[in-house]
């Protein structure tokens, strides 16, 4: 089919172990660039488009930073966070939505229950059932209503592609990638999602990654801040105990996964490892990226080595220990 990996395009990233015995195999496709944006290593196939799912929100948040929203601290980095809806993180998309003076009913994306289990319990004691700004989308959602309500911008439409809004986001990716999009989906959250090749996402996510408050471009001042609020607030970007937060506030670096395995990492030289998992498990993104950095020089092995014991790594039996995922890069 158009616009998909076949099987022959991809390359073995990492398997999962059982007692010594390989029981999972998990294919796909990666690329490395250097601090200056240069192809250090690619595997597989990074030509052939695919949906970069949540990888998309820093790109995302600078198109409605761009559009007026203004936006910083732990606001900015919400909005480009996947996040585990936490109370933390509902009161931050609850800020923004004050702010375009709207309530939680102008959110589009589906009510959902928290990734957080302590916050999902909570909701359970006191019959709450899922909500809109328990979406990991929201703070995305919560920028993009701030700049529909700056701009004087229809709200109750904001998700259509043709949307001024998401005419800017299609233009902003475009500057980003370097290259013009053919293809568009819709997310899980509602929002437009732009097919791009690995290659393409790679160079917009060096490009954010590398950028300095101090450039003389708006959009790479903004990118420069964006990247800043993440790593001031690592928990932000995911939740406490998840992937993205934990390598985010260990190793310095600037994490973002997207569904269906994806997953990015820039590290604090401006190293970028972009890959995708063509079984659309993101159980072997985290490890295999850190992998490709520290091979590249970019992070040390060490480091990379106390910070993967705190990740899902391990592979349960009989209430113990018995195996691991482990990247063959």
């Amino acid at each position: 089919m158009p616009g998909t990996f076949a099987v022959t395009d991809a390359v073995e990233l990492a398997v999962v172990e059982r007692s010594g015995f390989v029981e999972s195999r998990h294919a796909g496709s990666a690329i490395v660039l250097d601090p200056d944006g240069g192809v250090v290593s690619s595997l597989g196939d990074v030509e052939s488009p695919i949906l970069p799912r949540s990888a998309l929100k820093p790109m995302q948040a600078l198109a409605s930073v761009s559009a007026g929203a203004a936006l910083e601290g732990a606001h900015l980095a919400v909005a480009t966070a996947s996040h585990s809806g936490t109370d933390r993180h509902v009161a931050l998309v609850t800020d923004i939505l004050s702010a375009a003076g709207v309530a939680e009913d102008a959110l589009l994306c589906p009510p959902s229950w928290p990734g957080d289990a302590a916050a999902r319990d909570e909701m359970t004691r006191e019959l709450i059932g899922p909500q809109r700004v328990r979406m990991n989308c929201s703070g995305k959602h919560a920028a993009m209503l701030l700049a529909c309500h700056v701009n004087g911008w229809d709200m109750a439409t904001y998700l259509d592609p043709q949307h001024p809004l998401q005419l800017h986001t299609r233009e902003v990716v475009e500057r980003l990638t370097g290259t013009k999009i053919t293809a568009t989906a819709i997310d899980g959250c509602g929002a437009p999602v732009h097919a791009m090749s690995l290659a393409a996402l790679a160079r917009a996510v060096h490009r954010i990654g590398a950028s300095s408050e101090r450039s003389p471009f708006a959009l790479h001042r903004s990118a420069g801040a964006l990247v800043r609020a993440v790593r001031e607030h690592p928990w932000v970007i995911q939740g406490p105990g998840q992937p993205d937060s934990i390598v985010t506030e260990r190793l310095g670096v600037f994490a973002k996964h997207g569904a269906e395995g994806v997953m990015s990492i820039v590290a604090p030289d401006g190293t970028t490892v972009v890959l995708k998992v063509l079984d659309g498990s993101n159980r072997a993104g985290v490890v295999t990226a850190l992998t490709l950095l520290v091979r590249a020089g970019a992070l040390q092995a060490a480091d990379v080595a106390r910070t993967l014991g705190d990740l899902p790594l391990t592979v349960a039996g009989g209430g113990r220990d018995v195996g691991v995922i482990r990247p063959t890069v």
